[in-house]
């Protein structure tokens, strides 16, 4: 069994993101930041995230995206902008099918979501600074088991939003 936390859309935080690693970094395997940061790669809060470059990372030398392997599934990690996530996840779906990913993790739109479209999860966070449709400030924890995922919803104070979480065959 393995955990993953994706976070989103600090939009310059630090001190949260650091309070969030420090909360969960014995329990995961993996820490993601989809993009818009707005902080360096070489910034100490950016510590032990595995990050790719959003429309307002100017200047960072993030990746546009990348790929990572936890528990024999292939997440592939995107801030959204390039792939036109506020319309349509079809762009993005065409890029997971490429790269053979079935977890593809994305920001942009500050809308926390997650569906299964053709086998595949598609999800995105939220946002730790301004979340649109939900008052909370929200990240994920997925727990990646056999036969399933698990995900968790959290607010930015580490509460879990238990009527959030759900679970997916995949």
């Amino acid at each position: 069994m393995s955990k993953v936390l994706i976070v989103s859309d600090s939009h310059g935080l630090t001190d949260e993101l650091e309070i969030i690693r420090e909360r969960h970094l014995e329990e995961v395997d993996l820490m993601i930041h989809c993009g818009d940061s707005q902080l360096m790669p070489t910034d100490k809060y950016m510590k032990g995230y595995l990050t790719v470059m959003g429309n307002c990372d100017f200047g960072a030398e993030y990746p546009l995206e990348t790929t990572a392997e936890v528990a024999e599934r292939k997440f592939f990690i995107t801030h959204g902008h390039r792939y036109s996530v506020k319309s349509t996840l079809m762009n993005l779906k065409y890029k997971a099918d490429e790269v053979n990913a079935n977890i593809i993790c994305f920001g942009h739109s500050h809308i926390l979501g997650a569906e299964v479209v053709d086998g595949k999860l598609f999800l995105n966070p939220g946002s730790i600074r301004l979340p649109r449709e939900r008052f909370e400030k929200t990240y994920v924890i997925l727990d990646l088991q056999d036969d399933k995922i698990h995900l968790a919803v959290f607010d930015l104070s580490g509460h879990e939003i238990k009527e959030l979480a759900r679970e997916f065959a995949l």
